[in-house]
């Protein structure tokens, strides 16, 4: 009987494109799209930056792009910098266990694009290492899990668990069979990063570096691809193995393999649980978000007319990350409830600007964080254990000596009984477009939007890298 490690190894290098179904080549070039857009937001941004340098200092040269630079790296180094340039200012999509893109995909990009891989071979390793990752989230502890009736958060939780994707991913552009690929993710699992966002929750100020660190994670998933290559043997017993293996050491409570190997490459489930993000912060944020922007531009309401900001949002939020108030860093505008519904309130188009320090720190800003109050929302749990996507949410604005309120139930951008909920390719194609501004030209970021939506037809992966790179606004 195969392991679960010769399992997935067979799923990835079994996928053929032909056998994906429509809507999961669809949702592939969507993430693609959003992705750079967030990349290209961010190589002002100091942790872009830093991914960035990092990124050309590691490995020696090479011919793989930096995203919205006129820099080449190696693909070790490339693929560092884009990680972190997507996750940097935290508006990349999410699916289970949370951030997933910013970690599968770099890998993919930088080997596709020095491999002459097609648009297809791309489509085909991403998709398998979302489906994948989100298999393994499924699995593992979430950070929402319900426990007779109340939320019973776990002690050790974060994202290492897209390693296993990432490596699959590059593996498969490798063209590695699947006995190779099984060392290989095997190796994955031995050299996992640590699960430690839970520290990073729980003080303030955080780091930077956030739940765990892009550029970390990526560096291991190229580490394990190719040592599986080069004939590095690995574990394929690592995830059958509860009492010593990869569930044991990685600090999951829960541990449901089932999850992972049920219908695999018959049924795809990532699809239906895909989010994407229209604010530059914390998803917990987004549903006040929400409710408050819309208020105020309904009403027309300036920020010094504000009086008071007062939200019910989700109860997970009793932690010291989101309760700051003592703003030191751009990133921590990222999670702060009272400056992003502050930042908010000023009716920025949500992009860099959210992180540019002329706002981050501006005095108006800052002042209106000491008017924002906030409290759990009564009926969150309920609401939770009957919608995985349900974030209940309650916004009242006190300006001009009235009450402004309003209500949502799911965040824009999130998988709801609401069709409409969803956000639309166009709307993407619209959030990519303000991110791409200042950084390509408007010619070229059409360019790119058509080569990402002809990523199945006739563009290859070194043709999009290259459109990447132009800077020149």
């Amino acid at each position: 009987m195969e392991t679960i490690i010769e399992q997935l190894a067979g799923f990835s290098a079994g996928t053929r494109f032909e056998e994906l179904p429509a809507p999961v080549v669809h949702e592939v070039k969507r993430l693609v799209l959003d992705s750079i857009g967030c990349a290209f937001a961010a190589v002002e941004h100091p942790k872009g930056r830093i991914g960035i340098e990092y990124g050309r200092m590691v490995a020696g040269q090479g011919n793989a792009a930096i995203i919205g630079t006129p820099h080449r790296a190696s693909v070790l180094g490339a693929a560092i910098a884009n990680g972190e340039l997507i996750n940097a200012l935290d508006m990349d999509a999410v699916v289970p266990p949370g951030h997933v893109t910013p970690y599968v995909l770099p890998g993919a990009l930088a080997i596709g694009e020095t491999s002459d891989a097609s648009g297809r071979d791309l489509i085909r390793a991403v998709a398998v290492a979302h489906e994948m990752s989100w298999r393994f989230g499924k699995a593992m502890d979430y950070l929402r899990d319900m426990k007779d009736g109340q939320l019973d958060t776990p002690k050790v939780f974060g994202f290492s668990s897209t390693i296993f994707g990432a490596t699959a991913a590059i593996g498969m552009l490798q063209r590695q069979s699947a006995e190779t690929l099984a060392d290989s993710l095997s190796i994955a699992g031995y050299i996992s990063p640590v699960q430690s966002m839970m520290a990073f929750f729980h003080h303030a100020p955080s780091t930077t570096i956030k739940y765990t660190m892009a550029a970390a994670l990526v560096q291991a998933a190229m580490m394990a691809a190719h040592m599986g290559l080069l004939r590095h043997r690995g574990d394929v017993q690592l995830l059958d193995d509860a009492e010593h293996g990869y569930a044991r050491f990685i600090g999951t409570r829960r541990w449901e393999p089932a999850r992972i190997t049920d219908d695999l490459g018959k049924r795809w489930g990532f699809i239906d649980e895909q989010i994407y993000k229209l604010y530059p912060h914390c998803r917990i944020l987004h549903g006040p978000l929400d409710c408050l922007i819309g208020i105020v531009e309904q009403h027309d309401i300036r920020p010094e007319e504000i009086d008071g900001i007062d939200l019910l949002v989700e109860g997970f939020v009793e932690k010291p990350t989101w309760l700051t108030q003592d703003i030191q860093h751009v990133h921590d505008g990222q999670f702060s409830i009272a400056h992003g519904m502050a930042m908010g309130a000023h009716r920025l188009k949500p992009g860099r600007d959210w992180q540019d320090p002329r706002h981050v720190f501006s005095p108006s800003v800052l002042a209106l964080m000491k008017k924002v109050r906030h409290r759990a929302h009564p009926d969150y749990v309920k609401e939770l254990s009957s919608h995985a996507s349900a974030r209940p949410s309650r916004v009242e604005v006190k300006a001009r000596g009235q009450t402004f309120a309003a209500e949502t139930l799911y965040p824009k951008g999130s998988p709801s009984p609401d069709p409409d909920n969803l956000i639309s390719t166009t709307e993407l194609i619209a959030k990519f477009h303000h991110n791409a501004e200042g950084v390509v030209p408007r010619r070229t970021a059409d360019a790119i939007v058509n080569a990402v939506m002809d990523l199945d037809r006739e563009c290859d992966v070194s043709m999009l890298m290259t459109l990447t790179t132009h800077t020149s606004a």
